[in-house]
């Protein structure tokens, strides 16, 4: 085979905000079959720049001459997409073409490839995507939505702390967890406003609300089971809005720890929509979001999500 004829050097970024993952790929000596952890993005800052700047971080200094870059970014707006930019950004490093998209995109790609349905992401945040006659997004609102999600989940534990403090809800092992975890609770609200990093935190003690659902409290176990209803219902709506029909085999998956590791939820999650929607297959992921960011440089013209993904550079 002709040097003119190699694989071109491909690198995958997916894009958290708590945290990247970075793989290379056709780069010989370079390539990383492990992924390269590094640190996620801050929605509050400029996107571009930081996906750039990571990408060099994974590299360690590395060149890539004539490589290809996709990556899948966790909060992108329409707004913020701007792959001639990240092209201009990532020169140095030898890239000549990127493939950007939402991670609710790659997230879709790397639970169900090209199969018609839906994913629903759910880490810190949750967005949902449906795929079909057409594509539907769904949720991703952050502060104004984001139900169902670590973020929710952990908010909502420490809010039923608050209420049986006060007296207005009933009694959990929560309001103990809740000062363990974040201080005193008259303190509470100060202390969790004041750190810059409270999404996260808050994010984190869903961890506390499913293990104390494990361990029989009632009203943790109302909030996971909560969650996973409205994951379910975000899921529906996105099936509804790529044009599913009853009858429909299409498939539905998730990405996230959120499912992953809590079997209450997922068990209830797949029970809602046995009954919502009882054709459609609810399975595990296929693969993992960097699968996903590894095919927006392959994807068909002709599909519904590739009109989900923004191109620069050949």
């Amino acid at each position: 085979m002709s040097d003119a004829a190699q694989p071109r050097p491909r690198i995958a970024i997916d894009c958290g905000q708590t945290g990247a993952r970075v793989r290379v790929v056709n780069a010989g000596a370079a390539d990383t079959a492990d992924p390269v952890e590094v640190p996620g993005v801050r929605t509050d800052h400029p996107v571009i720049p930081q996906v750039a700047a990571l990408v060099s971080q994974a590299l360690g200094g590395r060149q890539l001459p004539g490589a290809e870059l996709g990556a899948g970014i966790s909060g992108l707006t329409p707004g913020a997409t701007r792959p001639a930019e990240l092209l201009a950004a990532c020169e140095s490093i030898g890239v000549t073409r990127v493939a950007v998209a939402h991670d609710s995109v790659t997230a879709f790609l790397g639970a169900n490839r090209l199969t018609p349905g839906a994913v629903v992401a759910a880490g810190t945040g949750v967005v949902t995507l449906g795929v079909g006659v057409s594509t539907a997004k769904v949720d991703g609102w952050g502060m104004f939505g984001d139900s169902g999600s670590g973020y929710w989940i952990g908010r909502a534990g420490v809010e039923a702390a608050l209420r049986a403090f006060d007296g207005r809800g009933p009694g959990t092992a929560l309001t103990r967890l809740a000062e363990t975890e974040f201080g005193p609770l008259p303190e509470i609200y100060m202390i969790v406003q004041a750190d810059p990093l409270r999404v996260r935190r808050t994010a984190g003690f869903a961890k506390v609300v499913a293990a104390a659902a494990d361990d029989g409290d009632e009203v943790a176990q109302q909030i996971i089971l909560g969650a996973a209803d409205e994951l379910a219902a975000s899921v529906s709506a996105a099936l509804r809005g790529a044009g599913w029909q009853s009858g429909d085999r299409w498939r539905v998956s998730w990405m996230g720890k959120v499912i992953t590791t809590n079997p209450r939820l997922q068990n209830r999650f797949r029970e809602r929509l046995a009954h919502t929607h009882p054709t459609v297959t609810v399975a595990d992921p296929h693969g993992i979001p960097l699968d996903g960011v590894a095919q927006l440089l392959d994807l068909p013209e002709d599909h519904p999500i590739t009109g989900l993904v923004a191109y620069a550079g050949r």
